[in-house]
């Protein structure tokens, strides 16, 4: 289809559980596959009060997906069975590849006022599920900002836009990811490949996602597109901030249980029973702790 993307879906994050007693708010996951493909889940966590993320998410296994972490407010401290560690504060994101397995921790800290950040989880082909495992840290300087006319601005994580690229390259599903600030009554115009997954995710303000919207959305709400050149969008009369990503869909079988995603029941039997049996890890420099007991279907960070 020629021109602007209309919208396709539009739903609002739920509130949920994860790791060892986190509330967020999910925007999709398990029960939204294929709908989204190669994009799996996206969260959003937002909360002044620790004790809504201060269990975090304990040591536990990966494999057969990426997963990135963006921080907005507040820190989360890290750790990986290959050795990886570290903190990621304000504006810093983790781009973190399982293939053929990891185990790791994400331990949100207490902080004075809000920790904010999102979560997405992109799928693997089954060519690559196996891949070796690799870990991306990009701190909050590392994106370039490009600024558009009418004062948008598009912080660049993934992608290309304007001339300027993102940090993170050499991504299976040639993934886009963008933080967008439009101004108020101002609008926002990009192309995108044909063919690709595309969906925002709104942080702040209202906006029309669509020349043909019937009506703005606010925070907390994603917007899947339809297929077409480019995505149209304006905001209203407040600047509306929101996520744009996008990527090429796998067009797979999904096999999906807790923390691994595999494309077969067989594949998923095999993880979880190395993972019993400590054959898990294919290229570990250290071991990790033990980590979630086997659950159903369903994310851990």
């Amino acid at each position: 289809m020629e021109g602007p993307r209309k919208v396709q879906y539009i739903g609002k994050s739920r509130p949920t559980m994860e790791g060892a007693g986190v509330r967020l708010k999910r925007a999709f996951g398990y029960h939204d596959v294929p709908r989204f493909d190669p994009f799996l889940m996206f969260d959003d966590f937002h909360s002044e009060n620790p004790d809504d993320y201060i269990a975090g998410f304990p040591w536990h296994p990966h494999r057969g997906i990426e997963t990135v972490t963006y921080m907005l407010g507040g820190t989360v401290e890290h750790g990986d069975s290959m050795g990886n560690t570290g903190v990621i504060g304000p504006g810093d994101l983790q781009w973190m590849t399982a293939g053929s397995g990891i185990v790791h921790q994400e331990m949100p800290q207490r902080t004075r006022g809000m920790l904010a950040g999102f979560q997405l989880w992109v799928n693997l082909p089954a060519r690559q599920k196996m891949m070796d495992p690799r870990y991306r840290d990009i701190k909050a300087a590392d994106p370039p900002v490009v600024r558009l006319g009418g004062g948008v601005s598009v912080k660049v994580i993934a992608g290309e836009i304007g001339g300027a690229k993102g940090p993170v390259r050499d991504i299976v599903v040639e993934p886009q990811y963008l933080d967008v600030i439009v101004p108020a009554k101002k609008s926002f115009e990009h192309k995108i490949k044909r063919g690709h997954t595309a969906f925002a995710y709104v942080i702040e303000g209202e906006g029309e996602f669509a020349p043909d919207a019937k009506e703005p959305a606010g925070p907390e709400h994603v917007l899947l597109f339809g297929d077409g050149d480019s995505v149209a969008i304006k905001a209203q009369e407040a600047p509306l901030r929101f996520l744009l990503v996008s990527g090429k869909p796998l067009g797979e079988p999904v096999a999906w249980g807790g923390p691994i995603v595999m494309n077969t029941q067989a594949e998923l039997e095999l993880a979880f029973e190395e993972y019993d049996n400590g054959t898990f890890l294919k290229h570990a420099k250290k071991t990790g702790e033990p980590g979630p007991q086997k659950t159903g279907p369903g994310p851990v960070f």
